[in-house]
């Protein structure tokens, strides 16, 4: 027994020191950081960080491997505890969401009846499914099944809905779908989206420029989510006040209804929920990706560069706007009268977006106050131009520099200036008694309507071609023609004619006819011969058109500003019309400086896309467009020339003062509709995806 005893306590004794030694000869040090940061993690071991369960997440945050926010299901107070632990900074990781972009379910119609595996792998793989839509959803539920936090399910629509409360982002739903209609996105993707050849659109969206998601937006005032209505406009677009006043709409010429019936009144929806933000005493949140460090110089304060500086603001970038006039706006601001766009409506939606932190340097020209070259000295990273299309084009006949003859932008500018303008009709212009106004755009009916305003006692509009040609917005002509303004068509300039003193008495045109179409696609104007006829007048304005002044661009050889790259149109050259990069791989430039003077939305969607490629610049990726990008097209087979199941529905009208009362003052024409009005002609949508629509029930006659 006692032999027993003494063998066991020298092999105890034994084993110590083999084991003591061991320690030492196999150490295996484990960071205790490591169990303690597992410990501040959620404990789901989901995998949706990317990790393979949360100490495999632990240890990589030790060995530096990942941020402390790593957890997705922990949240900001797993990754505050994680910080403390490792003493790091917590960050502010953008929240990542699932996000469905089919909205068309059991709205397609069935090719075949399915009786296979209720699985949405199998379906697809057979014909690409049993709907007549082929980028649609299943139906069957794969991402349901896929899902580890009961965050999605398939609505009563057919289609899958997420719940964003209990999202993680894990992308289990994303690699489950077949159809790749459920993304995995930050804020900062969805910004960044742009539309694509296979994307869920419906034609409004696709013909917009700043491809808003329009049935969207649509949808949520329709259920009174006024504010989740604004947050879709501004993934698209940041001047939603200016744009709900002033767009031409070109997204109701597509509008599905229209094809039966009177289009959905698009714009006076996005004008509606604008306006309700601004008047509701707050304003709505607007969220920001985490601050990268880097800065940009946005060059214009017009709808381009405050769409640029706007994105890029949100996508976490440092950005100041330099601009050479007093007040940000440009052209929408100096160009388009107070009735039309108010300025303290302007200003409002303009302060909004410095609130974000955007800064704004006024006053200042570039090539005399700064250029290229004084930028990246100052450590700017990118610079986006965004000049605008400032300078008019001449009428190029003898006598258009006569005195009381002035140019379209030039006026209306002048006319902005002066603050003073709008209450008393003050202004150093003088305004003659019988005035002449040359052009068919929205510049030349800006300025007929301004003039009547100002006591003009007739103004008459000459236009080379007839009404049906002229470029300016519709609604601009007859509300132009409702104010008692002469039109004058077929009439083309060739002298403006002096008095003693220097001043315009009158002009001297010719009469034309229409030919062939030019490049335009419009009739080319031919001149009658001998057809000349004298208008009196005394003061003319010639708006004929405008383009980008680009003299910054002819700096002394050896410059930076000199190796920009300008076209024979005299606009910015863009190396690729979807990236905006110039010949200088840090310089981009968008709006009417890059494409001639257009649309106030066009220079918005430009300003988001410029901000796309700079993000990618700044990011150290390849400039590249988007891919599969629908680049001003339609998708195929979307546009329709029959929709059956409408019942035809008056379209909302957009209130307006009266004519008599509007054209004694500049207080704002058009008005907004009422929420009543906007609930009902919501429900006119039919809420489109690219081939899918609600067709009317007897209820919505």
């Amino acid at each position: 027994m006692i032999e027993a005893i003494l063998f066991m306590v020298g092999l105890g004794g034994v084993c110590g020191v083999v084991l003591a030694a061991a320690s030492k000869i196999f150490y295996v040090y484990e960071d205790p950081r490591i169990a303690q940061v597992e410990n501040c993690m959620a404990g789901a071991n989901c995998g949706g960080c990317g990790f393979a369960g949360c100490s495999a997440a632990a240890v990589a945050v030790v060995t530096g491997a990942a941020p402390a926010n790593v957890c997705i299901v922990g949240g900001m107070e797993s990754a505050t505890k994680v910080a403390a632990v490792m003493g790091m900074e917590v960050g502010g990781a953008e929240v990542i969401r699932s996000y469905n972009y089919c909205s068309g379910g059991d709205r397609a119609p069935t090719r075949f009846e399915y009786m296979g595996v209720a699985s949405c792998q199998a379906l697809s793989a057979l014909y690409g499914g049993q709907r007549e839509c082929h980028v649609g959803c299943m139906g069957l539920g794969d991402c349901v099944k896929a899902c580890a936090f009961d965050a999605i399910h398939i609505g009563p629509d057919g289609y899958p809905v997420v719940d964003p409360e209990k999202c993680v982002g894990c992308g289990a739903c994303e690699r489950a779908c077949p159809k790749n209609i459920l993304k995995v996105q930050t804020m900062s993707k969805r910004l960044l989206a742009f539309n694509e050849d296979d994307g869920r659109l419906a034609p409004c969206a696709q013909t917009c420029p700043a491809q808003i998601n329009i049935p969207k937006y649509i949808e949520q005032i329709r259920h009174g989510d006024y504010e989740g209505a604004v947050d879709t406009l501004r993934e698209r677009n940041p001047l939603i006040l200016s744009c709900g006043r002033v767009c031409p709409h070109p997204c109701e010429t597509y509008c599905r209804r229209g094809v039966e019936d009177e289009a959905v009144s698009i714009n006076q929806l996005k004008r509606f929920v604008a306006d309700f933000e601004m008047n509701s005493g707050r304003r709505f949140p607007i969220s920001c990706a985490p601050d990268t460090g880097k800065r940009i110089a946005v060059i214009g304060g017009g709808p381009a560069g405050l769409s640029c500086a706007f994105f890029l603001r949100r996508l976490g970038h440092d950005v100041t706007i330099f601009d050479m006039m007093p007040e940000l706006g440009g052209m929408i601001r100096y160009g388009i009268p107070e009735y039309r766009l108010p300025k303290e409506v302007l200003k409002w939606e303009c302060d909004g977006l410095l609130k974000m932190g955007i800064e704004a340097k006024m006053n200042v020209r570039l090539g005399k106050d700064f250029d290229l070259t004084s930028l990246v000295a100052a450590g700017y990273d990118a610079i986006f131009l965004g000049i605008g299309a400032w300078k008019d084009y001449d009428l190029g006949v003898e006598g258009e520099n006569l005195g009381n003859a002035y140019t379209g932008i030039s006026f209306l500018t002048r006319f902005a200036l002066d603050q003073q303008t709008y209450e008393d009709k003050h202004t150093d212009v003088t305004i003659g008694k019988q005035v002449v106004v040359v052009g068919g755009g929205n510049t030349a009916i800006d300025c007929v309507r301004t003039l009547k305003r100002l006591g003009a006692d007739q103004v008459t509009l000459l236009y080379r071609r007839t009404r049906a040609e002229m470029p300016a917005n519709m609604v601009e002509i007859e509300a132009a023609e409702h104010e008692h303004i002469k039109f004058h068509f077929l009439a083309a300039p060739t002298k403006v004619i002096g008095d003693e003193k220097g001043n315009v008495k009158a002009i001297e045109f010719i009469k034309m006819e229409l030919g062939e179409p030019d490049a335009s696609g419009r009739r080319r104007p031919v001149p009658i011969k001998g057809s000349e006829t004298v208008l009196e007048c005394d003061m003319l304005v010639s708006a004929i058109g405008q383009g980008p002044d680009v003299s910054f661009a002819t700096q002394e050889p050896g410059k930076r500003m000199a190796d920009l790259k300008i076209t024979k149109r005299e606009t910015i050259d863009a190396v690729d019309p979807e990236t905006l990069q110039t010949n200088i791989p840090y310089v981009f430039a968008a709006g009417d400086a890059q494409t001639g003077a257009s649309l106030v939305v066009e220079a918005i969607g430009g300003g988001r896309r410029a901000a796309r490629s700079i993000h990618l610049y700044l990011s150290g990726q390849k400039v590249t467009p988007p891919e599969n990008s629908l680049f001003k097209r339609h998708i195929d087979g979307s546009i329709m020339d029959k929709v059956p199941g409408i019942i035809a529905t008056p379209r909302v009208k957009m209130p307006e003062l009266d004519v008599e009362e509007r054209i004694q003052c500049f207080d704002e024409t058009d008005l907004c509709i009422t929420e009543e009005e906007a609930i009902r002609e919501s429900n006119r949508c039919l809420n489109c995806c690219q081939f899918c629509y609600n067709p009317d029930t007897p209820k919505a006659a």
